[in-house]
């Protein structure tokens, strides 16, 4: 959404639309990604839940530690947060049981609790001032908690309402639209911006689903893998083409 030149000492990338291309692949991974593991690789949802938090947990350690924004870092924390939010919600729906419209309000009133300390300690929600270690985690908390609730709310969406893959993606897309054009009108660049970073989730996620699931289901049957591997091949691409245009010297101040 906002697009402006980042602070120095940033460690989140510039928002212009290189960030939200990446973001919406790396949701659609997250959805497919998590489903070909668990399903077609056999691995089930406990193995694949833990092996995805163990490496989410290292490249986090990775990204915290670094003095500067490195995109590999970064994008690497983002599709593996991805992957585990997704986790999360198919654990409490699919392993427990918790109903949908529970959990999507749960974890809308969770992403609250977590704006409303972010703010009440640092004043600002602004991604452009990601400049401290506290900042950061407040950042990644966030995060997760935008990728577990965009995934209930949109298997809410396209399932238990029944808007089907094809309109669900339509529906989020047109949302998505309305955000950027309410920013455009002047509304708050803050809170544009994490609306739309929610809407994404359940986009891309919709989107995966349209690619994977089989016909009957609505989809257009391509698989799980096919789809994982050339969105991660896009990702790729992106990140590699950002790496390279990273200035070396910005580093992280004021830990």
């Amino acid at each position: 959404m906002p697009i402006s030149l980042p602070d120095p000492r940033n460690k989140v990338p510039a928002i212009a639309l290189a960030f939200w291309v990446i973001k919406i692949l790396s949701t659609t991974v997250g959805e497919t990604g998590a489903d070909f593991l668990a399903v077609q690789v056999g691995w089930g949802q406990g193995l694949t839940s833990a092996l995805m938090a163990t490496l989410l947990g290292g490249a986090l350690a990775l990204q915290l530690r670094a003095q500067r924004y490195v995109p590999w870092m970064y994008w690497l924390s983002a599709v593996l947060v991805s992957v585990v939010g997704t986790q999360i919600t198919d654990l409490l729906t699919d392993g427990l049981g918790v109903s949908l419209y529970l959990s999507s309000t749960v974890f809308a009133i969770t992403l609250a609790a977590i704006f409303a300390s972010w703010h009440a300690v640092e004043r600002d929600l602004s991604i452009h001032h990601i400049v401290t270690r506290r900042r950061e985690l407040f950042y990644w908390a966030a995060i997760l908690c935008t990728f577990a609730l965009g995934t209930a709310v949109g298997d809410l969406a396209t399932e238990a309402l029944g808007l089907g893959f094809s309109l669900g993606s339509l529906v989020f897309g047109l949302l998505i639209a309305a955000t950027y054009a309410a920013w455009r009108l002047g509304a708050n660049a803050v809170l544009t911006f994490w609306i739309a970073y929610i809407l994404t989730r359940p986009f891309g996620a919709a989107i995966g689903d349209l690619l994977t699931q089989d016909r009957t289901y609505g989809g257009l049957g391509i698989g799980a893998m096919w789809t994982s591997a050339l969105f991660l091949a896009f990702i790729v691409s992106l990140v590699t083409l950002a790496q390279r245009q990273v200035k070396p010297g910005r580093s992280l101040a004021g830990k």
